[in-house]
């Protein structure tokens, strides 16, 4: 299938690792030239052969800045993909009904809301000259009540209003020609969750379980049918159908790659 990706610019946030790391990778199969994003490149990055631009996008300004530089090295920008995000819990957080205080609360939101929100509007004149594609990555967190310390609580929220920025953003600038769809993963694997420092070390140690048992048991705690981890290749492709030109009608859309773990009809 000719996804019609060939020679189409694409801009990814969060790229270094994980999720955003599939993503480069993917579009760079299709022959896509890639801008890559994020606080800090990695050797795998480094070796996929996109183009990487370093940019701390929580910055109130960071995001206008990263966009005026790919710009200014190319005008052309036919796709956006909003995949920045995440943010560990300070130590203690996890005691907390609430998962922390102002601050946690705060960074949460600059970077799994504010810092996509900003990156659009820089974007968007480029992409509505090239009646371009926005892709977001959101959570099912957003829909999805877990169990307490599964997903921290500002992360879920934010995730929550990320996925109705998105379902607006598609109404209003659909007569421009701009599509903008939400992906919406489950629990995947990536450092975030399997890394030795990642949120769910943190979350193993509150309880006092080893980080491998409850990864391992996580799939089934969160009503995975599958009862495994989604793979980050497994999102890159949902991403890559959605800003295809090739599915022009697809927009608006939250496209769901959850394992059955939001159980509604």
């Amino acid at each position: 299938m000719d996804l019609q990706l060939a020679g189409k610019r694409v801009l990814v946030t969060g790229a270094s690792k994980g999720i955003g790391l599939a993503v480069v990778r993917a579009f760079l199969a299709e022959g896509a030239s890639v801008t890559a994003v994020s606080r800090r490149s990695t050797p795998e990055l480094d070796e996929s052969g996109a183009t990487f631009v370093a940019a701390d996008l929580s910055e109130p300004d960071g995001p206008a800045r990263m966009v005026e530089a790919v710009l200014a090295a190319d005008p052309r920008l036919d796709v956006l993909v909003n995949n920045v995000g995440g943010g560990d819990l300070p130590e203690g957080s996890l005691g907390d009904v609430l998962d922390g205080g102002d601050g946690v609360w705060q960074y949460a939101f600059d970077l799994n809301l504010n810092a996509p929100v900003r990156v659009t509007r820089a974007a968007l004149p480029a992409l509505t000259e090239a009646r371009g594609a926005i892709v977001t990555i959101g959570s099912d967190s957003a829909r999805r009540v877990g169990a307490p310390g599964s997903t921290p609580m500002p992360y879920a929220v934010a995730k929550a209003a990320l996925t109705r920025f998105s379902r607006e953003l598609a109404e209003r600038v659909a007569a421009q020609g701009v599509r903008a769809n939400t992906v919406s993963p489950a629990l995947t694997r990536t450092y975030a969750i399997e890394g030795e420092d990642g949120y769910m070390s943190q979350v193993a140690r509150v309880i006092g379980v080893e980080r491998a048992d409850l990864v391992r048991d996580l799939p089934a705690g969160l009503g995975m049918t599958t009862g495994r981890l989604i793979e980050p290749d497994e999102i890159a492709r949902a991403v890559l159908l959605l800003a295809s030109p090739a599915m022009p009608s697809a927009t608006g859309a939250n496209w769901a790659v959850d394992a059955g773990s939001v159980k509604v009809a």
